[in-house]
């Protein structure tokens, strides 16, 4: 071999090998059960300094414990109080901190986790690829029994064989590695509809309980207010988010590809002040074959102020506790101008706190509380932490007088684009996306399956949960929606746009550029879409079919619009139903274009 073509052979040698990073050099070794969590850190910290690495499992189980994982604290947007959960202390089976371009290939993989802790946390990292992998727990947090027999004096139940469980003076206590539940929240699952509904373990904690058999518990006591049918499988878990699923922090360009997210811990895959994040064939769904109905203790994904474009395709989110997407930034309120162009901001809600809502160069919107119109702009020049709860912002210049005490204030700058196509939601008790960004949202050729609230909401408060903000260009088009809002009733509406303005501002609109345009709605009640505050709003070609799925209601408008304006509804079939209530509040005839019938009130 030539001299120089020797030289070329070994530097591709060794960049071959400066890319691949293979686990088993780090003594990790797939199917063994024991803890990979420190050698996989060392994989992890060996591409630190080799561009373009891949840290590469062979096919195989491995298994995470807390007790070697690298402990952090982080302040993540709707997650717990400060009573439900102080110190903000996370570990994770896998923890990526400042780093570059890596892929973590696991050859399909299973990770399995034990006790409480994240999967992983992506934090001030850019283009990282996590593929081909599922992430599970040995004991997920969520605890399933299938109803055996009910009556008003007693239930007998089987418990999942995953459920851990013991029996104690005649209470039932639900344990795992290292936790115990104590807050209560309960849903109810009937696997044959697919149908959730909200339940209580109330009765159950002033039950006597009793093992009749391996996994089968008798409880006797006042079981008359409590509605279940043999079959159905009753889900409890803790209610506070001491823990998140995943986290991507301060991190730029994830890509998620051929994920199962089997269980995962209080909020879902949570993404934090992140930009350009990819999801493409990611399953938060039950493992095949495990029996279990729930995947998520509350949210399948949440993006809380990011940036750049969100796009989730090819994806399934089946038995979650809460919703599948949401996407919102986070309203600040103005608790004191102390100059011109200075002020004083808090977190208002007890979940959301914390975390750097603001970075100098970022523009801000300012806007009324009960109103939610924005009357002025600007731009943060430094952001100083006072304590968790309240930040001194300064801004390039001072505002106008017009901003008082008790005013709100939104990052404009980490407000991300949105495209959702191509994915399944079913097996929720609540909404399937809720979206609030003034970017380009796009949501298409998806199905929405029996999910118990609004298959899609756009709200934006500064009242309640005090998720900003207002959406200016939505297409929602070529989707299926099936017998949506059923948790919902009366105002069980498939899609709603429903901004928490308390007051009505004549001349201004909360929302507006939205077209719902050539989808299918199966429903079996009357409501299809609520839509308030909204200036140009498009409802054409769709279609709608009775299902008989439920028992309807009380006559209810199938489409609600309140004090919207530049309203088109046409070519819409509603089959049997010929002519469907169009009812208008706060609006005038010159406010809609419509080929149906309506009624002012």
């Amino acid at each position: 071999m030539k001299p120089k073509l020797l030289i070329l052979f070994l530097f591709c040698i060794k960049i071959s090998f400066a890319q691949d990073i293979h686990v088993k050099q780090f003594g990790v070794e797939p199917n063994t059960f024991a803890d990979v969590t420190a050698g996989v850190a060392k994989a992890i910290e060996a591409c630190r300094n080799q561009p373009n690495s891949r840290i590469v499992f062979p096919k195989g189980r491995y298994d995470f414990w807390p007790d070697q994982a690298q402990e952090n604290i982080y302040f993540i947007s709707n997650t717990s109080t400060v009573e439900e959960y102080a110190s903000k202390k996370i570990k994770a089976g896998l923890l990526l901190k400042g780093l570059k371009n890596i892929t973590i290939e696991g050859n399909n993989s299973s990770f399995v986790f034990h006790g409480k802790m994240a999967t992983w946390i992506l934090d001030h990292s850019e283009n990282i690829r996590i593929q081909n992998l599922s992430f599970d727990y040995e004991r997920p947090g969520m605890s399933e029994m299938t109803i055996k027999e009910i009556n008003p004096n007693g239930v007998l139940v089987e418990v999942h064989p995953d459920s851990k469980f013991d029996i104690i003076d005649g209470r039932l206590e639900w344990y795992g590695e290292k936790w115990v539940s104590k807050n209560f929240h309960a849903i109810l699952l009937n696997p044959e509809t697919g149908v959730t509904t909200y339940s209580s373990w109330d009765p159950f904690l002033k039950s006597t309980a009793s093992m009749v058999a391996p996994r089968t518990v008798k409880f006797m006591g006042d079981f008359s207010k409590f509605k279940a049918k043999p079959g159905e499988v009753l889900t409890v878990r803790d209610r506070f988010r001491d823990y998140v699923g995943a986290f991507n922090n301060r991190s730029k360009n994830i890509s998620l590809s051929n994920v199962h997210m089997n269980f995962m811990h209080g909020l879902g895959i949570i993404s934090q002040f992140s930009e350009n994040l990819h999801y493409d064939s990611l399953f938060v769904e039950p493992a095949k074959g495990s029996g279990r109905v729930i995947a998520s203790s509350a949210d399948g994904t949440h993006f809380s102020g990011c940036k750049g474009q969100i796009l989730i395709e090819n994806s399934r989110f089946r038995g979650l506790h809460d919703d599948a997407i949401n996407v919102h930034g986070t309203h600040l309120k103005v608790i004191e101008v102390l100059s011109g162009n200075q002020l004083r901001l808090r977190f208002m809600h007890g979940q959301t706190y914390g975390f750097e809502a603001f970075a100098p160069g970022d523009s801000i919107a300012l806007l009324r509380s009960k109103s939610l119109q924005i009357f002025e702009n600007g731009v943060v020049k430094s952001v100083k932490l006072i304590n968790e709860k309240e930040v001194l912002v300064v801004l390039t210049s001072s505002v106008s007088s017009a901003l008082k005490s008790g005013d709100f204030v939104e990052n404009v700058t980490w407000t991300p684009s949105l495209t959702i196509r191509n994915s399944r939601f079913e097996g929720s008790n609540a909404r399937g996306i809720l979206v609030t960004t003034r970017r380009k949202v796009l949501i298409e050729n998806n199905v929405f399956f029996r999910l118990g609230m609004h298959a899609i909401l756009i709200e934006n408060d500064a009242l309640g949960w005090f998720e900003s903000g207002p959406v200016t260009d939505v297409t929602i088009s070529n989707n299926e929606f099936e017998d949506c809002g059923y948790n919902s009733y009366p105002d069980n509406y498939v899609i709603n746009i429903f901004p928490q303005n308390r007051e009505l501002v004549p001349g201004y609109w909360v929302h507006k550029n939205i077209r719902i345009m050539n989808n299918t709605f199966k429903v079996y009640d009357d409501p299809i879409l609520a839509a308030r505050s909204t200036n140009g709003l498009i409802f054409k070609g769709n279609k709608v079919i009775q299902t008989n799925f439920m028992k309807r209601g009380d006559k209810r408008p199938a489409i609600l619009l309140t004090a919207d304006t530049k309203v088109i509804l046409k070519d819409n079939d509603f089959g049997s139903e010929k002519s469907p209530l169009v009812l208008l509040r706060d609006m005038k005839k010159t406010d809609i274009k419509s080929d149906l019938k309506f009624e002012i009130r």
